[in-house]
């Protein structure tokens, strides 16, 4: 495109020969030189407006203990499973260049469900643990037998704490029955350990006033 300068001087520098001096020339000429003058104006100005404006926030979900990753909604990390937490940028805080990009994860709706990226809410269990156990079981073929047992009640939400250090006699006095009309070879399957565990739970919450026992943890299960 041709400077201002130039055209000016392509104007000043024609011969005398190829001037048109008739009025209509005369008068043209300036509003030509006028309306250019115009159009350069708003060019500057369009330019001057795109520059001033104000870069666009965009949030995207990270984790705090590997930042790399960035998802478009909230989530687990794919990496450590931790919650996502929301961040708030403004575009020209984003990576740009290739070494920014080279250590992003990034995961679309779409691939986060490929990737099988989910959110679960967690909840805290009420659990109470029990202390070790050493019961001789029933007389079964061959030498008396003896199992040692650590475990943990899942209480209900309902379950008092103050009851059950109250009960924590008659709970033990129960599993002690119980285990004691056990053979070893009926503790031994997998079935038989399973049983155990509700005919405990049902023992224990026929006697429980608040709450109830929901499941049975083995911590250890040894059968000597």
């Amino acid at each position: 495109m041709k400077t201002i300068k130039s055209m000016f001087t392509s104007s000043i520098n024609h011969s005398p020969s190829s001037i048109n001096h008739s009025p209509s020339s005369i008068i043209h000429q300036p509003l030509y030189i006028a309306l250019l003058l115009v159009t350069v104006l708003i060019g500057c100005s369009k330019n001057e407006n795109t520059n001033d404006k104000k870069p666009i926030a965009k949030e995207y979900w990270t984790c705090t203990m590997h930042p790399q990753v960035h998802m478009d909604r909230p989530g687990a990390c794919p990496i450590c499973g931790m919650d996502l937490i929301k961040k708030v940028v403004d575009e020209k805080e984003e990576p740009t260049t290739d070494k920014d990009m080279a250590n992003m994860v990034t995961l679309s709706g779409n691939k986060q469900v490929l990737a099988n990226v989910s959110t679960v809410v967690v909840k805290k269990e009420n659990l109470l643990p029990l202390d070790s156990f050493t019961v001789n079981l029933a007389q079964g073929e061959g030498p008396r037998r003896y199992v040692r047992l650590d475990a943990v009640l899942k209480m209900s939400d309902d379950a008092k704490a103050p009851e059950f250090e109250a009960r924590k006699p008659q709970i033990r006095d129960t599993i002690i029955s119980i285990l004691n009309t056990k053979r070893a070879d009926d503790l031994l399957k997998k079935e038989g350990k399973t049983y155990l565990k509700e005919e405990i739970k049902a023992s224990i919450n026929s006697f429980l006033v608040d709450g109830r026992v929901e499941d049975i943890y083995y911590i250890s299960f040894q059968i000597n």
